[in-house]
Order: structure tokens, then C-alpha cells, then sequence
């Protein structure tokens, strides 16, 4: 039987002897067995091999042991005290049900059980692989050290591969369910493959200089909507977020620098932890209305061609009287009457989703009259870039009307103030 976990043998001699008994844990290969070579009635042995100490101490198991510790066994951790040599074998960062089992082994054997009956293991010296600490970090920045002939350690917590030239993402990397940094810029990456959102850890993900000119809807609706809290597609050519960008819940910064955006996620009010926003030197003509919602620490939308707003030129949508599609979805959507795929065809559903909210707070689907206003974003950040070489902080937001009615009160308001 064998166990991985960290060690540390105490001798507790050594206080007899003015030293100090503690020191540092070491990764180490566990074994319970007979030495090689034994008669089949020889003694059990616990042998610990590190990666110092590959071919292992030995310590006789039968009548040997003093005490188990095992108070924090549920947290991987334990204490084996034996008599003679007279140390204290401390284990932890184990797999508690691992632990267990081998503890429970350890003890059969302490009392002399039959040693047909033992779960043993030949007592040989430990490979490298088994007594080194996991790899939870790698740096790769050339197409020359990018391994092509081996796997990425399953360990790798933090992965950075830049200036590679790939073209896409290796499927190797797909598999490192402990991800939780993804570095994939200055690269020629020109799509994302939808199985990314498998990465259920992933919380950082860095894809900034590459060719990809559109971010998938699906990965929205992947697990990185629980985990995904820092995104970096800047320097790329995407022209659009999808619809589902939204469902990120958790991203705190999102970086959308040098692409070609024409205009900012519908919805993007939903992003409640964002905190951190940059989408500077893109084609934003004017920001969305749910742009009112963000509460920002950091905001820079330098170098946009924003519109001069101009609230006296509406753009009227208005269909007069409403239809009975536009009277049921605005009262779906008023009411929060539940609806679905099951329910409504697809395309109801979608439309649904994207309603527009008039400044009385109703909803509107495609009859409308649409606006811009001037807001200083300050309202939204409390540290804004300049929005352009002149030291302006405001932007134009689209603001909706349900109704002629809802749009001369906001005129008599504007022209009064």
C-alpha cells in the first residue's frame, strides 16, 4: 500500500540534546511492505522516500508503534509515533479517505495481523514523478520551448504560452482541470473552442494580441460564468459581444482595448462584480442604457468616435396603436411572467431577453423612440480616463421611451433644466 503526502520525521531525542526538533515538511512516497528478497515470514516495514531519499528509510512497523494521532485526519493530516528509532512520523496534505485506509493498514500490521491479509507493496525505491512537488506553474515564451512531444502536467494551476504562433488552442490544455490562469497572449488565435468552459477552476483568462474576431456565445453559458473573473481580449478584431456575455457574473475586469466594437454587450448592467473596465480605441458611437448600472473603480473608453448627443432628434420606432405582439411581450416582461423554449419559440425567447427599459421603468421590444444623453461617467467610475485629447469625462447613453407620453415629460424636463 501506498500514500502521497508530505513528511516530516521528528526525532524527539532532540530536545535532550538543546536542538530544535521542527523542521520542514517534504513531499514524500509512503510504502507499507516487505524489503525485497524476505522470507515470506519476514517483518512489515514503513519506508519513507523523498525526493532527497529516493531509496527510502525503513522503519519496522509490528509492535513498534507508540501512538496514532489522527485528531485531523478529515484535513489529510496525522501523526505515526514509533519506539524505536524514537521519532514522530507527521503526515499531511493527503487525501483523507487515502489517509485513512493507509492509517487503518498501518495498525493491522502494528498488530501483527496475518500478512496474507495486508494490503502490502513491494518496498522499492520511489520514481521521481511520485516524490516531486506538483508543477503549478509554467512559462512558456517562444515556439521553441512549447512542448510538443510531451503533456502539460495535470498539477499546472497557472499555464502562460505566449509568442508561440498558435494558431489554436492545444487540446492538452483542455485537460488541465486545475486551471486557474490561462495566458495565451500574442499569438494567432483566431477561435475559441467551446470545450474552454470545461476549465471549471479557470478565473483568469488572457488571450490579449491574437486574430479572433468574435468570443462564443456558448462559452458565456459554460461554467466560467461561476469562475471566470478576469478577461483580457484586447488587441484583437472582434466586432461584437454575443447576447450571453452578460451570464459572466463573476468577471471584476474585463479588458476589450484596440478591437473593432461597434457597441458594448446590451446587458452589460449585469455584471454586478465588475469593477475594472477598459475598452479604449474601439468604433463606439455611444455607450448602452443599462451603462447606467455599472459601479466601477476604473473606466477608460479613450480614443472612441462617440456621436455628439443630440435629444431633440429622436429616433422613432413607435407603432401606434401596439401591436399584440408588443402589447404580450411588454407585459411578459412587466409582470416577469415565466417563459422559455418550451414555452415561446426561440426567437420570442431572444427578443425577450434584449428588452429595452423606458425611463418610467416599462418595457419595450421593437416599438420605441430612442434617444442619446450626455452622461459624465463619473456617475458609474470613480477613476475615469479621458474620454479624448480635449479632458472630456462624458459619453453619449442611448435612453428609450415606451410612448410618446413618456418622451415630451423627459423633453420638459430637458428644455426646463
Amino acid at each position: 500500500m501506498r500514500l502521497q503526502c508530505e513528511v516530516e520525521v521528528i526525532s524527539r531525542l532532540l530536545p535532550t540534546c538543546g536542538l530544535r526538533g521542527r523542521g520542514r515538511a517534504t513531499r514524500a512516497l509512503l510504502s507499507l511492505g516487505r524489503p525485497p528478497g524476505r522470507a515470506r515470514g519476514g517483518g512489515v516495514y514503513l519506508m519513507v522516500c523523498t525526493a532527497r531519499d529516493r531509496g527510502g528509510a525503513r522503519y519496522k512497523v509490528q509492535e513498534n508503534i507508540e501512538r496514532f494521532f489522527t485528531r485531523f485526519v478529515e484535513e489529510g493530516k496525522a501523526t505515526v509515533r514509533l519506539r524505536e528509532p524514537a521519532v514522530d512520523v507527521c503526515l499531511s496534505k493527503a487525501n483523507a479517505s487515502n489517509l485513512k485506509n493507509f492509517l487503518s493498514a498501518v495498525r493491522l500490521a502494528h498488530q501483527g495481523t496475518d500478512i496474507g491479509a495486508l494490503p502490502l507493496s513491494a518496498l522499492v525505491p520511489a520514481k521521481t514523478s511520485e516524490v516531486e512537488k506538483p508543477k503549478t506553474k509554467m512559462i512558456i515564451t517562444s515556439r521553441r520551448d512549447y512542448p510538443l512531444t510531451k503533456n502539460f502536467p495535470y498539477s499546472l494551476e497557472h499555464l502562460q504560452a505566449s509568442y508561440c504562433k498558435l494558431a489554436r488552442i492545444d487540446t492538452r490544455v483542455l485537460c488541465l482541470k486545475k486551471l486557474r490562469k490561462l495566458d495565451l497572449s500574442h499569438n494567432h488565435i483566431k477561435q475559441l473552442p467551446a470545450t474552454i468552459g470545461d476549465l471549471t477552476c479557470l478565473q483568469e483568462l488572457i488571450l490579449h494580441d491574437n486574430h479572433l474576431e468574435s468570443f462564443s456565445g456558448a462559452l458565456c453559458s459554460s461554467t466560467l460564468q461561476k469562475s471566470l473573473q478576469f478577461l483580457d481580449l484586447s488587441q484583437n478584431k472582434i466586432k461584437a459581444l454575443p447576447i450571453q456575455f452578460c451570464q459572466l457574473r463573476q468577471l471584476v475586469n474585463l479588458k476589450l482595448d484596440d478591437n473593432e466594437l461597434i457597441r458594448l454587450p446590451f446587458k452589460i448592467g449585469q455584471l454586478d462584480h465588475l469593477r475594472f473596465l477598459s475598452a479604449a480605441r474601439n468604433k463606439l458611437p455611444f455607450l448602452p442604457s443599462d451603462f447606467r448600472k455599472l459601479c466601477l473603480e476604473n473606466l477608460d473608453l479613450f480614443g472612441n468616435p462617440f456621436e455628439q448627443p443630440n435629444p431633440l432628434v429622436p429616433s422613432v420606432q413607435l407603432k401606434i396603436p401596439l401591436t399584440l405582439l408588443e402589447c404580450a411581450a411588454r407585459a411578459t416582461v412587466n409582470y416577469r411572467i415565466p417563459y422559455g423554449c418550451h414555452l415561446l419559440p426561440s426567437h420570442l425567447c431572444e427578443d425577450l431577453e434584449v428588452a429595452k427599459t423606458c425611463q418610467c421603468g416599462s418595457a419595450c421590444l421593437s416599438s420605441f423612440i430612442q434617444i442619446t444623453v450626455t452622461m459624465n461617467l463619473h456617475h458609474v467610475a470613480h477613476t475615469v480616463v479621458l474620454v479624448d485629447n480635449m479632458g472630456g469625462t462624458e459619453a453619449p447613453v442611448i435612453c428609450y421611451f415606451c410612448s410618446l407620453d413618456c418622451y415630451s415629460q423627459f423633453l420638459d424636463r430637458y428644455l426646463q433644466s
